[in-house]
C-alpha cells in the first residue's frame, strides 16, 4: 500500500519538477565537483538573459565549440541539443537551453548517463536518431487517409503529433524493412524509473517509423564527426583547420559520402529511416558518435579554473613527448587523416590515433610477397591492411586481366556499384605469418570496405577460414581473406580454380589483381554478410595501392627493430661463412644449392 501511495504521489509531480530532479541527480553523480563548478562558470560567461532566464543561443554554442562554418552543420547541432535538452520529455522539445537543460545535453553527449542509469540502455542510438529526424508530414497524411478514408491534414489534426524541428518536413520514398514500431525510448524510461516516476512517461514525438534524417544533414554531421574523431580532452577543432581546405576538404566530403552510402542510396531516398540507422551503426559504425565526448566536455573546463585542479582532467603536459606525436605519422597512398577517422568509427580510436606505423607500402617496397613478409611479419601487435584499386572490365580486355580471371570461377554476380574505385581492408590482431595448413586470425578479425560504400563484415565463430598467406609454388597463392586455405596440391578431378569464400577478399601472389565476393545467397562463410545490402555482388579489380599499418606504440616498434637487427646479424653470419675451400665462388654455389643464400634469401652476398 505504501508503494502505491508513493507512485500516486509521483504522478502528481509536474514534468518541470521531474526534469529539475533528474538534472540535479545527473549533476551530482556524473560531474566531479570541479567539473560542475567549471560548468557553472562557463555557462554564466556564455549565457544570454531574457526575463531573468539565462539560456544559450545557437551561435553561442557553435562559437564556443569552434564548429567550422564551412561544414554548414551549426543548425543541425543546435537541433540536436535543443531536443536532448528536453530529455526525458520529448514532448517539450525543442527546449530553451538553460543551465539544467545543458546538463542533460552534456551528460548524454558524453555518455556520462551510464554512471546513473545502470539499468537503462547504454545505447543512445535511438535518442540521437530522434534528435536529428524530422516528421514526414506527407507520409502521415497518406497513412491517415488509408485508415480513416478521408484526407488528413498533418498540420491540423489533433491526433497527428508533429516534431518541432529547425528542418522542414519532406516526403520520403518507401524503404524496405522500415517497420520499426517500438516508439518508447529506453533511455528516457530508465531516467524516469530512476526517479520512481515511470508512470509519468508520455511520448510526445511522431511515430519513429514516420521520421527520417535528411541525407544532406547526416552527411554534414558525419563530416563534423570525421573532423572531431581524433580530439582528445580540451583539444579544439581549430587544430584540424588544415583539413577544411583544398584537396583535404574534397577528401573529407568523399569519405562522408562513402559512409552515408552505408545508410541510404541518396539517388533513391532523400532520408535515412530508423531501421537503417539502428542496423548499420552497431555493426559498421559503433564508435561514430565518440567525437561528441571530448567536444562537449569543453563545457566542463573553465579558463578561470586551473587545469591542475581538475580531478578527472586527462591533460597532457607540454613536456610530455606524446604531446608532440602527430595523429598520423605519415600519409600513405591510401591512409590519410580522413580514412583514419573513418576506421576509428569501428576500431577504437585509442588504438589508432598517434599509434599507427607504416610497415609496408607496395609503392615504396615493391609489390611482392617477399617484401610484404620482410616488413610485416615481425610486427607483434594488431595491424591493418588496406588495398585500393580500379574495377577491371567484364569481360576482361588485357592479357593479364584475362589470365587472372581464368584462375577464378566464372563471374555470376554483378558489380557492387557504378563506381570504378574500390577500397577494402582487413584488421588482424595476430601477427602475420606464412600459413601452411591453417588460417590465421580470430573472432576479432574484421574484413571491411571503405569505398564506395562503408561496411564492416564481422568474423564468424563457426567458420575459421579467416586469413591465409601462401607463396608459390602452392597453387593460387597470395593473401586470401575468408577463403578456404589453398591446398599444396590440387585435388584430382576438381577444377584448377581458386575457391572463393561467401564473403571474401583475394589478392593474387603478384599483388596485381584482387577480387571481393559477397555471396549473400549461400552464406556460411568466415565473415557475416551485409545486413543492408542483401544481395550478391563481386568486384574484380586491378590493385593500385597496398599498404599495411601497425597498431602499436614504442614498445611494439622496439620489438620489431630488435627482430630486424637479429635477422641482419644472422644474414651477416651467413655472408661470412667460410667452408675452407679458399674459393669464395665455389663456397657460395654450394650454399645456394642447400638454400642458405641466394636471390630469395636474406643472406645476401658473400663478398
Amino acid at each position: 500500500m505504501g508503494q502505491g501511495q508513493s507512485n500516486e504521489g509521483r504522478q502528481n509531480v509536474t514534468t518541470e519538477q521531474l526534469s529539475h530532479e533528474l538534472a540535479l541527480k545527473f549533476a551530482q553523480r556524473c560531474f566531479s565537483p570541479i567539473e560542475l563548478y567549471s560548468f557553472q562558470d562557463v555557462f554564466k560567461s556564455l549565457a544570454d538573459y531574457q526575463d531573468n532566464i539565462a539560456y544559450l543561443k545557437e551561435d553561442t554554442i557553435v562559437r564556443f565549440l569552434k564548429i567550422p562554418d564551412i561544414l554548414g552543420v551549426s543548425s543541425i547541432i543546435f537541433q540536436m541539443v535543443s531536443y536532448l535538452g528536453a530529455f526525458p520529455f520529448a514532448k517539450d522539445a525543442p527546449a530553451v537551453l538553460g543551465f539544467e537543460q545543458m546538463i542533460m545535453v552534456i551528460v548524454i553527449m558524453t555518455e556520462r548517463y551510464q554512471r546513473v542509469l545502470k539499468k537503462g540502455s547504454h545505447d543512445r542510438t535511438k535518442l540521437i536518431f530522434r534528435s536529428l529526424a524530422v516528421f514526414d508530414r506527407k507520409m502521415s497524411r497518406h497513412e491517415a487517409a488509408e485508415v480513416e478514408g478521408t484526407e488528413a491534414s498533418a498540420e491540423g489534426s489533433k491526433d497527428t503529433p508533429t516534431l518541432r524541428s529547425h528542418v522542414p518536413g519532406f516526403a520520403v520514398d518507401e524503404a524496405i524493412n522500415d517497420d520499426e514500431e517500438e516508439d518508447d525510448d529506453d533511455l528516457a524510461l530508465a531516467a524516469l524509473e530512476s526517479l520512481d516516476a515511470i508512470d509519468v512517461f508520455k511520448h510526445g514525438d511522431a511515430p519513429i517509423s514516420q521520421s527520417s534524417i535528411p541525407s544532406d544533414n547526416l552527411k554534414k554531421l558525419i563530416m563534423l564527426l570525421l573532423l572531431a574523431a581524433p580530439l582528445s580532452s580540451q583539444e579544439s577543432l581549430t587544430l584540424h583547420a588544415m583539413r577544411l581546405s583544398g584537396t583535404h576538404l574534397d577528401g573529407l566530403r568523399r569519405t562522408a559520402d562513402n559512409i552515408l552510402a552505408a545508410f541510404v542510396n541518396v539517388e533513391k531516398f532523400p532520408g535515412v529511416k530508423i531501421h537503417q540507422f539502428s542496423t548499420i551503426i552497431p555493426i559498421s559504425l559503433p564508435f561514430l558518435f565518440c567525437g561528441f565526448n571530448p567536444l562537449f566536455e569543453h563545457f566542463l573546463f573553465s579558463q578561470n579554473v586551473g587545469a591542475t585542479k581538475h580531478e578527472d582532467a586527462s591533460t597532457v603536459s607540454p613536456l610530455d613527448p606524446k604531446a608532440e606525436q602527430p595523429i598520423l605519422p605519415q600519409i600513405g597512398e591510401i591512409m590519410d587523416l580522413n580514412i583514419l577517422s573513418q576506421i576509428s568509427f569501428f576500431i577504437p580510436g585509442a588504438t589508432l590515433f598517434r599509434r599507427l606505423r607504416l610497415l609496408y607500402s607496395g609503392g615504396d617496397a615493391g609489390f611482392s610477397m617477399g617484401s610484404f613478409e620482410t616488413r610485416v611479419f615481425n610486427w607483434r601487435a594488431p595491424s591493418i591492411l588496406l588495398v585500393s584499386g580500379n574495377r577491371i572490365a567484364d569481360p576482361p580486355v588485357g592479357g593479364q586481366e584475362r589470365a587472372f580471371s581464368e584462375t577464378l570461377p566464372p563471374k555470376r554476380f554483378p558489380d557492387s556499384s557504378n563506381s570504378s574505385r574500390v577500397v577494402f581492408g582487413v584488421y588482424l590482431k595476430q601477427p602475420w605469418k606464412q600459413t601452411h595448413k591453417e588460417c590465421i586470425g580470430d573472432a576479432d578479425t574484421l574484413l571491411f570496405q571503405l569505398e564506395p560504400v562503408h561496411e564492416v563484415f564481422h568474423a564468424s565463430t563457426i567458420n575459421t577460414d579467416y586469413i591465409s598467406f601462401t607463396k608459390p609454388p602452392i597453387p593460387h597463392s597470395g593473401i586470401a581473406v575468408g577463403c578456404p586455405h589453398p591446398k599444396a596440391k590440387p585435388t584430382a578431378g576438381l577444377p584448377h580454380q581458386v575457391i572463393l569464400g561467401a564473403v571474401s577478399l583475394l589478392l593474387d601472389s603478384s599483388f596485381e589483381f584482387g577480387v571481393f565476393t559477397h555471396n549473400h545467397t549461400s552464406g556460411g562463410g568466415a565473415f557475416h554478410s551485409s545486413q543492408m545490402r542483401r544481395r550478391d555482388w563481386q568486384d574484380r579489380f586491378e590493385i593500385e595501392s597496398l599498404e599495411v599499418w601497425g597498431c602499436g606504440g614504442d614498445e611494439e616498434a622496439e620489438q620489431q627493430r630488435q627482430m630486424w637487427a637479429w635477422e641482419e646479424r644472422e644474414a651477416e653470419a651467413r655472408r661470412r661463412v667460410n667452408l675452407g675451400t679458399g674459393d669464395i665462388e665455389a663456397d657460395r654455389a654450394l650454399l645456394e644449392m642447400v638454400g642458405l643464400v641466394g636471390a630469395n634469401r636474406s643472406g645476401g652476398s658473400m663478398n
